[in-house]
């Protein structure tokens, strides 16, 4: 990796995107969605990714990270004549892969790019189908990517392009082996783009194994936005520690918050408290289903939903611009995990405030978070009774704030009530008015107005359009594997003569790479099972699915199955090969009676997989007891003897399924090494 480069300084007034050297429609596009002035990120990095070179940025969520990415690859780098995938943009989670499409469909909205996400938990038949009608860049979640990859419906020989997304937090997911298993099925002469808050250890490792002489671009990270927050710290007493949080929420009076919590039990739990109590508050977690998900988030954004309580998963990659705290429920396991966490509030030259409530078991992590990044602080007691007191008689006055401040007064009422406040006795008159008017109205009205304090909500934000996903509509056929990947003779074509022309067409247009061997091998046939596979609707794809395997970085292997040649499953790498082999070696499996075949399953004792956990799945599916033999469970992994006939069917009933949190792939066992 080369040395950093700085990014630009500021000029002495604001630059316009006319420092940017971009085309009219793509110029015009900016226009249309109200951007005035390039951020320091995309002024920073339009030009050499214009130019095709490979980047890891360091800059926090928030300062315009798609634009400066999705500006110079719908501009430069994607060509409208090539109706095949050239870009490809991973996120961590299907929120931000769904606000990356959107705002990158807009920017090449004049150019008739064509843009897809492609996300777990729902239909992949749509997926396949925004595919094959000629998607240019796609944006998806690793789980779902690596899933079309696998299933040969997302075709890598024409990407040229490759982004991370909140590179870091990919990492910090456990997603490292599917970045890498990706990465190995794409072209290797290709430019890369990562972002991320942080440059951590193995994101160096992976763009030093993956891109070639990569330039650092350092701007601000989480780290620098997180210290430009202002912090504080209540410590908490042994007991009732939703009372404690709602007695804080009732003094500090967030505008709009998110609060962490370290469980998903926590999350549901803490929500509903708040919802009894009168504030407008929802969860978020790994296990609430797709829609949900997409209701509660298009709420947050909206302002619609005041307090979002979620755990630090449920959370990667949201970007609430109008966030004013960031409320720590459970104190992090990590310092990094605070920075991340209070790094989402105070964007965009906003004010903003992290609150957390600590306990005794906190204190070590409180230690270590003002050791590490020089963040202290301020200690505040719970509030006080008087406190408390003080917030009622504010709902009180805002409530006759509310009711008079656009009434009409006539001139003299005005003039007696100047009177009356330069009277001696004025506070003991508006005081018995007070309590004449309050009384008359009768009931808690000071229940109401903390009601009506709890109940309001953000100032309402921009809707976001909703995504488009091209289709054809055209009945279903069998689809053809050459049509779909041959590149089209514009894709060959020569670059222009002249030597300042070819140089500027070779940084817009970078020359396509020839396939190698390899390339050529895997881009076979798939099995039918695999063609037919459809994931479960709610299958979580921000969970690693190569979770236990010892390496993923190697080209994927190719086994042969009654003289056809078949690639390996990149849920099955090297590492895991290996074992398996070890594991058949030691038992004597590899031997099977004649006219059966051996299974490998990529799931075992530690996803708790029993036996009859696997003959269930395949008598659901039809097979009857007499096709499938002895099946054996080791410690990651399975083999189970199936009848050669029912082999396809074996897989089919297999594959798909999710144990022990893995998605199951099913494949012919191979012989030992």
């Amino acid at each position: 990796m080369n040395e950093p480069v700085a990014a630009p300084a500021e000029a002495a007034a604001e630059p316009t995107f006319d420092a940017l050297p971009l085309s009219a429609d793509v110029r015009r596009a900016i226009d249309v969605m109200g951007y005035k002035n390039p951020t320091p990120v995309q002024l920073a990095v339009f030009e050499p990714a214009a130019e095709g070179r490979s980047l890891v940025v360091q800059a926090r969520t928030g300062t315009g990270k798609t634009a400066a990415f999705g500006l110079p690859i719908v501009d430069r780098l994607v060509r409208s004549s090539v109706k095949a995938v050239q870009a490809l943009v991973l996120c961590p989670t299907r929120e931000l892969a769904l606000q990356v499409s959107r705002e990158v469909e807009q920017i090449g909205q004049f150019r008739g790019t064509k843009i897809v996400a492609i996300y777990g938990g729902t239909s992949m038949s749509r997926q396949v189908e925004a595919l094959e009608a000629g998607a240019q860049i796609v944006v998806g979640t690793p789980g779902r990517v690596l899933d079309h990859l696998r299933q040969r419906t997302l075709d890598p020989s024409q990407i040229r392009i490759l982004v991370l997304d909140e590179a870091d937090e990919m990492l910090s997911m456990g997603f490292a082996r599917e970045l890498n298993a990706i990465l190995e099925t794409l072209p290797k002469n290709r430019q890369g783009m990562f972002f991320s808050a942080t440059i951590a250890t193995e994101l160096q490792r992976i763009a030093h194994t993956h891109l070639k002489e990569t330039e650092l671009i350092t701007l601000s990270s989480d780290q620098v936005g997180a210290l430009e927050v202002a912090h504080y710290v209540y410590v908490t007493q042994a007991g009732d520690k939703i009372g404690q949080l709602i007695r804080i929420l009732e003094v500090e009076d967030p505008e709009s918050a998110i609060i962490f919590c370290n469980t998903r039990d926590e999350t549901q739990r803490l929500a509903e408290a708040l919802k009894n109590r009168g504030f407008d508050a929802d969860w978020l977690n790994g296990d609430l289903p797709q829609n949900d998900r997409e209701r509660v988030m298009s709420a947050t954004r909206e302002g619609r939903l005041r307090f979002l309580v979620c755990t630090d998963v449920a959370a990667r990659g949201i970007d609430i611009s109008h966030l004013t705290h960031v409320i720590n429920y459970d104190f992090p396991e990590t310092a990094e995990q605070y920075v991340h966490r209070t790094g989402r509030t105070g964007r965009a030259g906003r004010t903003g405030t992290a609150i957390a409530l600590v306990g005794p078991k906190d204190i070590g992590n409180l230690y270590i978070l003002r050791l590490t990044y020089k963040i202290r602080p301020i200690e505040k007691q719970l509030p006080s009774a008087g406190e408390v007191k003080t917030r009622a008689e504010m709902d009180l006055l805002q409530l006759f704030v509310d009711a008079f401040t656009n009434r009409v007064v006539h001139p003299d009422d005005l003039s007696l009530a100047r009177r009356l406040l330069t009277h001696a006795d004025a506070e003991r008159i508006v005081a018995g008015l007070l309590r004449d008017h309050l009384g008359a109205r009768g009931g808690d009205v000071a229940g109401e107005a903390a009601e009506a304090r709890r109940s309001r909500n953000p100032p309402p934000q921009p809707a976001e359009p909703p995504p488009r996903v091209e289709a054809r509509r055209e009945p279903e056929r069998p689809r053809r594997e050459d049509s779909r990947r041959r590149a089209p003779e514009a894709a060959r074509a020569p670059a222009p003569a002249g030597r300042e022309q070819g140089a500027r067409e070779a940084a817009r247009v970078p020359t396509p790479t020839r396939r190698s061997t390899r390339d050529e091998g895997r881009q076979r046939a798939p099995v039918t099972s695999y063609t037919s596979w459809e994931p479960p609707e709610e299958a979580d794809d921000e969970k690693p699915i190569l979770a236990d395997a010892e390496d993923a970085t190697s080209p994927l292997p190719r086994y042969t199955v009654e003289g056809e040649e078949r690639a390996a499953s990149p849920a099955r790498p090297e590492g895991m090969e290996r074992a398996a082999q070890a594991a058949r070696a030691s038992t004597g499996e590899g031997t099977e009676p004649s006219g059966f075949v051996q299974l490998f399953v990529n799931v075992g004792k530690r996803e708790g997989v029993n036996p009859g956990d696997l003959q269930k799945l395949l008598t659901d599916k039809g097979l009857v007891e007499a096709e499938a033999g002895r099946i054996r469970v080791r410690d990651r992994m399975s083999f189970i003897s199936v009848k050669k006939e029912a082999f396809e069917r074996a897989v089919a009933a297999l594959t798909g399924q999710v144990m022990g949190g893995r998605t199951v792939v099913a494949e012919l066992a191979r012989g030992r090494g």
